[in-house]
């Protein structure tokens, strides 16, 4: 199976995560997701990709909510071999001076036009490592700032030996956010020139060369989102041969490295700050082509590293995974092609209201059975349904809405209004545990009025039940801290319309009125749901149809545009073909 994949030079695909499927938890939240719906759309495109990442063995978490609101971690163990291949090849990676030895589990994501993207999964997991070496792939994000370098030497230094090793040509080199950015080290390493070719003070390795090999998607728009690892640390982990292949004989299947020795230690300091290994530092040196993930984010990563070209390529969503099975056979009769052909879904004037409004009954019966299976509460089929679901912290501000709830009451007094929630705190974010306890709060003290339900475990099935079954999309970040979002572009293929904050990609998607409305703060979030979106739903607003437009406005303009399928060709013209 492997050969078929080794034709063609391909772009190398890396990220700590990957969202291949709902059975297979190596992602955590958006930034996995996204690197799904991007190999997805290079299969469907063609576009020849292999994408590198941990196997992850222990998952991110199942999440389980107490009577208290309290979220409680599960794991979520997972084993490969049910799910992928298992190659020979195995590479070493010296970790505080002794040989790691990795291997690969082989994944092929692929669609019904037979397009096949590899993806590999790194795994230390192996009989040769001590008990220690053999966890380092096992928990998504877990651990100490010790553990996580160690996986980030696996992925960077790790990832670019096992292609070589499988024997994949690699025309490129796309990271996925900074934690795989010691690939381009890896690389300087193995394009470094002679001693005698240098004059003094040159620096021995092939920089420009390395740069015209790598692109960088950064996705962090939070400084605190950057990783960060203290040279101390990093001294100690990489030792003295650092970057050099163990040199003793590899277990077989095994395939020991090479002839270049250790890198000048100065070169980090260089490229990834002199105070700490900065990652996003280290790839932003690294790359010719840097791009952010909406056109603010492009603008606001451009000041937060100034002296770097940052371009704006906007996410996208996968076509057919994000709409839900009525919208997708609406899809099918209406406008044959969108799947290949997403900008095709501006045909969507053409399609019966009433075919529309059928297509979403369907997906909202459908969540609220799931609604009725996981929580005991029955929503109501007519009254106006808010979804809010994303990764817990503080800077999304999922606590807006309820920010007076007796406000929130009067409104849903004058017309219902029932809402759904959904998402993960990371297990050592106090703070976003808080916040789940607090929506649970809120819950209690809105139960008299308003139907409010958490779902918990969220994950890719559930993610498409709510923005295909909810009627309004919310989504309340802090600006500038949103790098795109991307559950909006979502909502939108099944015509649900947001009502959201600009900030990411809605600075670009609003168009007000048209594509659902943008809101500032608590105020005018209520304002708007008051005395603008509640009345078009119900057809108070005078007109019978408007709820319906605004349907079709989301999907021939939205989903029409921000979609995998646009992202992936302007990566392939703009990055990959450079």
């Amino acid at each position: 199976m492997l050969d078929e994949f080794l034709r063609l030079p391909r772009v190398a695909y890396f990220s700590m995560e990957i969202a291949i499927r709902n059975e297979i938890p190596t992602y955590a939240g958006g930034l996995g997701v996204l690197a799904g719906d991007t190999l997805r759309s290079a299969a469907d495109l063609g576009l020849p990709l292999v994408g590198v990442t941990l196997v992850s063995r222990a998952g991110y978490f199942h999440q389980e909510i107490d009577a208290a609101g309290t979220q409680v971690e599960r794991p979520a163990t997972w084993d490969p071999a049910r799910w992928a291949r298992q190659l020979d090849a195995k590479i070493a990676v010296r970790v505080e001076d002794r040989p790691v030895w990795v291997g690969a589990w082989l994944y092929v994501i692929g669609n019904s036009y037979g397009g096949k993207v590899p993806v590999l999964l790194l795994d230390t997991d192996l009989p040769e490592n001590r008990p220690d070496d053999r966890e380092i792939t096992h928990h998504l994000y877990g651990g100490d700032e010790a553990y996580r370098l160690k996986q980030e030497m696996v992925l960077g230094f790790g990832g670019v030996r096992i292609l070589r090793a499988l024997d994949f040509e690699i025309s490129s080199y796309h990271m996925n956010e900074g934690h795989s950015a010691l690939l381009g080290v890896e690389l300087l390493r193995r394009y470094s020139y002679a001693a005698d070719d240098l004059r003094p003070g040159e620096m021995p390795y092939d920089l420009p060369r390395v740069r015209d090999m790598c692109r960088f998607t950064t996705h962090t728009p939070v400084d605190a989102g950057h990783d960060r690892f203290p040279y101390d640390l990093v001294k100690r982990l990489f030792a003295s041969s650092v970057y050099g292949y163990d040199d003793r004989e590899p277990p077989k299947g095994g395939q020991p490295g090479g002839e270049h020795g250790p890198i000048d230690f100065t070169v980090l300091t260089a490229l990834g700050g002199t105070q700490e290994l900065n990652m996003t530092r280290l790839a932003l040196s690294a790359s010719d082509f840097v791009n952010g993930v909406a056109k603010r984010h492009a603008e606001v990563s451009s000041r937060m590293y100034p002296g770097y070209q940052v371009r704006a390529i906007t996410n996208g969503v996968h076509p057919y995974t994000w709409s839900t099975q009525s919208f997708r056979a609406l899809y099918d009769r209406h406008v044959p092609g969108w799947c290949h052909e997403p900008e095709l879904l501006l045909r969507v004037y053409g399609i019966p209201d009433e075919a529309i409004t059928d297509a979403h009954a369907k997906a909202k019966q459908a969540l609220i059975e799931r609604v009725r299976v996981l929580t005991g509460v029955t929503l109501q089929e007519k009254a106006a349904t808010l979804g809010f679901a994303r990764r817990m912290t503080a800077y999304k501000r999922p606590e807006m809405l309820f920010t007076d709830v007796n406000r929130l009451k009067a409104i849903a007094r004058e017309r219902p209004l029932q809402i759904v929630l959904a998402g993960k705190a990371h297990p050592h974010d106090g703070e976003g545990k808080k916040l789940i306890a607090s929506l649970h709060r809120h819950a209690r003290e809105l139960a008299d009025v308003i139907r409010v339900v958490f779902l918990p475990d969220y994950d890719l099935e559930l993610a498409l039940l709510m923005v295909a079954g909810v009627d309004i999309w919310l989504n309340t970040p802090l600006p500038p801290f949103e790098a795109s979002g991307t559950s909006g572009m979502k909502a939108a293929f099944n015509g649900v319309p947001s009502l959201s904050v600009m900030d990411g990609w809605w600075v670009e998607g609003c168009i007000e009125g048209v594509t659902g409305w943008a809101v500032e703060d608590a105020a005018s979030l209520y304002e708007k749901l008051e005395h603008v979106v509640l009345p078009l739903y119900y057809g108070y607003s005078g007109n019978a149809r408007g709820w319906v437009r605004v349907m079709k406005g989301v999907i021939g303009i939205n989903a029409a545009y921000f979609n995998s399928h646009r992202m992936m060709r302007r990566y392939a013209t703009e990055a990959y073909l450079r």
